[in-house]
Order: C-alpha cells, then sequence, then structure tokens
C-alpha cells in the first residue's frame, strides 16, 4: 500500500481511537487519558536490556515498537500530544527524528530526558493514566481505571480498515518464513536452523518477532508451547509443527503449519485436521458464538479420531466424557492484534466475564462473533504422554486403539492455524489468502 492511501486509512483509524478514548473518559469520569509506552527493563545485577515490548494501548495510538519512554496524551477535543523520547547517545543508535504517514496528526514533543516528559503533561483535571507502575513520573503515576482498561480492550476486538491492513502486512510477512521453514526441514535441518531459515525469510530476529516461536521436530510437536530449539538434527526428520508469527507496525500475525515426512497414516491425519479447520474457518460469521464454534471443533475432531480408528466412540460422547480434550487440550484460538492473544476475549464491555464451557478452561475467546473481529482458528490433535497415560486408567482407554497411539507418537501432533476475519458476510482468512500471493 502506497503512502497516501496509509496516511488515510491512519487517519480515519485515528477518529475511532479518539472516540473510544473520549467514550471511556466520559464512562468512568477522567479528563485526559495518558498512556506510557513503557520503560526499558535491565537484568538483575546486570546493565543488560531485556527486549523492549511497548505498552499495546500505546501501539494502538502510534505504530513506534521500538520506543521506551515515550507518552501520548490525549483531551478530548484536542489534539494529541505525542512525547518523543530521543536520547543522545553513541553506546547506542537513537531513534530517528518522528517521520511517517502518522506525523500530522500529533503535536510532537521531543524530549532528551525522560524526565522531560512530565513537562508535557496536562496537569490538571483526572487523569487515567495507563502503564506499567515503572513508567511514572512525579505527579503521573499510572492508575489503569478498571472501567476505562475495560471498555478500550472490548473495543479492540474491532479493527478498524487501516488495522486490517497492517494485520494483512504481517501475514505476507510470516508466509515466506513458513514456507523457508518447510524447505528447510525437507533438507534435514535441526530445530535451531529451521527456525533461522524462518527468521532471515521474515526479516526478524529473536528479539523483534511477535512471539518466541515454537518449532517443534518428531515428538517436540506434542509439546504445545515446546520452547527449545535443538542445535542437533534428530536421527530421522518425521514432523515439523511451526507456530511462528511476524509483525508490521506493532500488529501481529500467528500462523502454524504442521508437515510431514511422507508416512501415510501421519499424511492423513494432517490431512484430516486440516479440512475441519477449513471447515471451521468458514464458520467465523457474525452471530456465531465462539465457544460453539469451540465445541464443534470437539466434535469434527472426535470424527477424525473415530474415522482414522484411534478411537472407536460417538465423537458426541468422546466430548461429553473428556476424549476429545486428551487429544485437544487448547481452546479452538484467541482474539489477535496489537497482541497475539489479544485482550478481552472472554469479557463484555463493563468487564464481565462471558464463561467458558464448563470443562474447557483453556479457550481464550468467549464472545460472540461480530463483523470486524479477527481471530485464530487452530484446531489440533496430540499425542501428549502425560494426558494419554491418564486417559489409559479411565474406562473410555478401552475405546482407544492404543498401538495406533502408540504408531503416531513419534510424530508428535498436528495443528494448523489461520486468522479469520469476520465481516458480514463471508469471512475472509488473512493467512490463506496470504499463502495463495506467496
Amino acid at each position: 500500500m502506497n503512502a497516501p492511501d496509509l496516511e488515510h486509512l491512519y487517519r480515519a483509524h485515528l477518529q475511532v481511537i479518539k472516540a473510544r478514548a473520549d467514550r471511556a473518559l466520559e464512562k468512568a469520569g477522567f479528563d485526559h487519558l495518558l498512556v506510557a509506552s513503557g520503560v526499558e527493563k535491565f537484568e538483575f545485577l546486570d546493565d543488560r536490556p531485556y527486549p523492549f515490548k511497548p505498552n499495546a494501548q500505546f501501539k494502538a495510538w502510534v505504530p513506534l515498537v521500538r520506543h521506551p519512554s515515550c507518552w501520548v496524551a490525549y483531551t478530548p477535543g484536542q489534539r494529541p500530544v505525542l512525547v518523543y523520547y530521543q536520547p543522545d547517545d553513541y553506546w547506542h543508535v537513537p531513534p530517528s527524528p518522528p517521520a511517517g504517514f502518522w506525523t500530522g496528526e500529533f503535536d510532537i514533543r521531543v524530549i532528551a530526558d525522560p524526565a522531560e516528559a512530565a513537562k508535557h503533561l496536562p496537569a490538571g483535571g483526572r487523569a487515567a493514566i495507563l502503564g506499567e507502575p515503572d513508567a511514572a513520573l512525579p505527579g503521573f503515576e499510572p492508575n489503569n481505571p478498571k472501567a476505562v482498561l475495560d471498555y478500550l480492550h472490548y473495543h479492540r476486538a474491532y479493527k478498524t480498515a487501516y488495522e486490517l491492513d497492517r494485520m494483512r502486512a504481517a501475514q505476507r510477512r510470516a508466509v515466506p518464513g513458513h514456507l523457508a521453514a518447510k524447505a528447510a526441514f525437507h533438507a534435514g535441518a535441526s530445530e535451531a536452523r529451521i527456525h533461522a531459515a524462518y527468521l532471515a525469510a521474515t526479516g526478524h530476529n529473536d528479539l523483534d518477532a511477535p512471539y518466541g516461536s515454537i518449532v517443534g521436530l518428531n515428538e517436540h510437536g506434542a509439546t504445545l508451547h515446546y520452547q527449545y530449539k535443538d542445535a542437533q538434527a534428530p536421527g530421522r526428520h518425521r514432523s515439523l509443527l511451526i507456530d511462528a508469527g511476524a509483525e508490521v507496525d506493532g500488529y501481529c500475525s500467528d500462523i502454524t503449519r504442521t508437515w510431514g515426512d511422507g508416512d501415510a497414516r501421519f499424511a492423513a491425519l494432517v490431512s484430516a485436521v486440516e479440512a475441519e479447520q477449513l471447515a471451521l474457518c468458514g464458520k467465523v460469521r457474525a452471530g456465531t458464538d465462539y465457544r460453539d464454534l469451540h465445541l464443534e471443533c470437539h466434535l469434527r475432531l472426535g470424527g477424525v479420531l473415530r474415522n482414522l480408528g484411534i478411537v472407536d466412540m460417538d465423537p458426541g460422547d468422546m466430548l461429553a466424557r473428556g476424549v476429545t480434550s486428551t487429544f485437544f487440550p487448547h481452546g479452538l484460538g484467541h482474539p489477535i492484534g496489537l497482541q497475539v492473544h489479544d485482550v478481552a476475549g472472554f469479557t463484555d464491555e463493563g468487564g464481565q466475564l462471558i464463561p467458558r464451557p464448563e470443562g474447557h478452561p483453556f479457550l481464550r475467546m468467549t464472545r460472540t462473533l461480530e463483523p470486524g473481529m479477527v481471530v485464530t482458528i487452530e484446531p489440533g490433535l496430540y499425542f501428549i504422554p502425560t494426558l494419554l497415560a491418564r486417559l489409559r486408567e479411565r474406562p473410555e482407554g478401552k475405546a482407544v486403539d492404543w498401538s495406533a497411539v502408540e504408531a503416531l507418537a513419534p510424530w508428535g501432533g498436528v495443528r494448523i492455524e489461520d486468522e479469520v476475519h469476520c465481516t458480514d458476510g463471508a469471512p475472509e482468512n488473512l493467512t490463506r489468502d496470504a499463502f495463495a500471493a506467496a
């Protein structure tokens, strides 16, 4: 997208952000909204900083992701102020002067010392100050009013046209990485080298990616958030499960793919899970309760387990008796945007909990889908030793073909994940569109 078009989208986006802030401040009885980007944090008893990750509420206003000690100050009816920290530093490269499609919308005040920010923040009236405690300045301590946060978090689920554009761009950035990871897997690379191939293809490094990539070969694919990346390649490459994303202007993508070595039984499992995943993506439609979609996912995956001869039981009974949860222990997906697991997935506008279905404690989305929402759809089937051991001891374990489980266990598991935009009509699969374009 060219700069004039992006500038137009951003200007419309900022009008939405300001309108939400106006309403949140009015509801909660505040005069100003102050949002801290956050501060750089250092390792204990050391001078090495942790990777800086800005406050997501700050990123909603400005596309700045490497900028600690900055502030947005907004008073309804007035031009928002951006306090922009630009130190005179020869140890590190300081931020460039503010530039880009977004700068014309702000009164920008450049400071060289974080303490100077206080001079540019409104002194009178009641301020809702969003940030971590260590962002505090004298007279400006974050108070994070619940009513303000609940309102802003709830409405962040509805993406503006600008946000959707940035999220599509984040998909396009991630897809070449997934293709490079697939090629590295088939070439016999280690997890560490597969991850390096992914980073090289996306232009990311370990510090600026939106989350730590999951790169699991073989049995490692059965650990849902497998956190290591072995430098030594295994003797046989059976499978790769890679869950990895990218970021553009603060907006995240989150994609999972599973590849096999050609084994017929595992290929059938991957194909069956992907077929159900695509069917579920097609059901991301306005008015659908995401909880119902999650339970339908369990029924569909129960059908896969039965059709492939892994569990001889009716899928409804598998769901009711917790059998599908052994093989699919996580939720169907989550909201995504400025954060990978975006906020307010299971609360209403007032912050009240929308309960999860009984027996499904890890579902991250319980709201009813509406136009503008973007959610992940990520069903999976895994062979997790600790969960399988519990199932084997239960009466339901008699319905399991344990020889089939033992045959598939060395491949770890399957997960397929796309991001889907709920519209007024047919859903938009951001991930599949990006793969098709690639």
